[in-house]
């Protein structure tokens, strides 16, 4: 089937990059329907958020181009599904990822129990890209931009969410999106991206963990000495590898360690104190995008930056591996996701739990 035979939607989102995923498919001769999604809190009183911003801007962009805008509610299911997971996470003292489970249940999940499943395609402007190996199998690829690759936000998403998936900028990097988005006079072309979690806007992600947790009140001490230097408000603010906002003299100081039970914060003196690494780990219920089992001899993310880790997964069984990596890892953290890579870095296999 042609792609001007296609039903598609495109999802956006008020920024440049579905912006310019608009553009580039009506420049094609298509004409898709828009949708944005609502996620975001509804007491606007309380929370300084910036989803009305966000509408208005993917309305002008939608109109500019003469197709239709819908806004599909998925408030309910995300605040149901992914907050429920991430104060569920934050609670055992793990480190989870929202926009990873975000991507899986709302994006590709509630949006086509709502209206996608009416389409053939859904566009979105996330910097990854796919391709189909002889076999017939769509693998979910890397984008050459290393700083704006989105495939660990993707890491998580189910084989037929990417049978659907199209990411039409994909193969761009970011400097050119914004060019277009400059040539074409785009009403956010020069909107900066959006940081942190996607829902939240300018909201403190403290102020939403206090929101929903409180406070906790509880030591905090030297691992190597056992001396206590301070107290926190609740292990829940505070996360392995983590060296800003501590708050203590005579740092930098270094999250090494959360005692749950006790509700006690390890931390390390100095700058890069060794205790703040790891080279050996488990990551649990690894899921394949695609159902593929990754090789011995892989690359990894354990966050999203530019740098792919060299390693060796060691397979337990029942989804479960033990990460050798080839150089230790800042910051390895219970609840985080180790995302899979080739040895190239090209194909994403999927991606497992960290489980300390």
């Amino acid at each position: 089937m042609k792609l001007n035979d296609k039903h598609i939607a495109v999802l956006l989102s008020g920024g440049v990059d579905s912006s310019v995923v608009l553009y580039e498919l009506v420049r094609q001769g298509l004409c898709p329907d828009c949708f944005y999604i609502k996620i975001g809190p509804e007491e606007t009183e309380e929370w300084d958020c910036s989803s009305e911003e966000d509408l208005e801007m993917a309305t002008a962009v939608s109109h500019k181009y003469g197709c239709r805008l819908e806004i599909v509610d998925c408030h309910r299911e995300y605040w149901e599904q992914v907050t429920s997971y991430t104060i569920n996470k934050v609670r055992e003292g793990m480190t989870p990822n929202p926009d990873v489970m975000c991507n899986r249940l709302i994006k590709f999940g509630a949006f086509h129990e709502k209206r996608g499943h009416d389409y053939d395609l859904i566009a979105t402007g996330h910097y990854a890209q796919t391709e189909t190996d002889d076999e017939g199998r769509k693998w979910l690829t890397t984008s050459p931009d290393p700083v704006k690759d989105q495939t660990d936000f993707l890491a998580q998403i189910y084989g037929w969410q990417l049978q659907k998936a199209w990411f039409p900028i994909g193969h761009m990097m970011k400097d050119e999106v914004r060019v277009i988005a400059e040539r074409e006079h785009l009403v956010n072309a020069r909107r900066k991206d959006s940081q942190g979690i996607c829902f939240l806007g300018k909201i403190n992600y403290n102020d939403y963990i206090r929101r929903y947790l409180g406070e906790l009140p509880g030591d905090v001490i030297e691992l190597e000495t056992g001396k206590r230097i301070g107290q926190h408000r609740g292990h829940w603010f505070h996360t392995i590898g983590q060296r800003k906002g501590m708050g203590f003299g005579g740092g930098p100081w270094f999250v090494v360690k959360k005692d749950i039970a006790q509700n006690i914060i390890y931390v390390s003196h100095g700058y890069d104190p060794q205790t703040a690494y790891r080279q050996d780990f488990p990551i649990c219920d690894f899921h394949s995008i695609n159902g593929q089992l990754p090789p011995e001899q892989v690359t990894l993310k354990i966050r999203h930056t530019p740098e792919f880790i060299p390693a060796r997964l060691e397979q337990k069984g029942n989804g479960d591996y033990v990460v050798h990596a080839h150089s230790p890892i800042h910051g390895v953290a219970p609840g985080q996701f180790c995302v899979i890579y080739d040895e190239h870095h090209h194909r994403c296999y999927g991606s497992g739990e960290i489980t300390l």
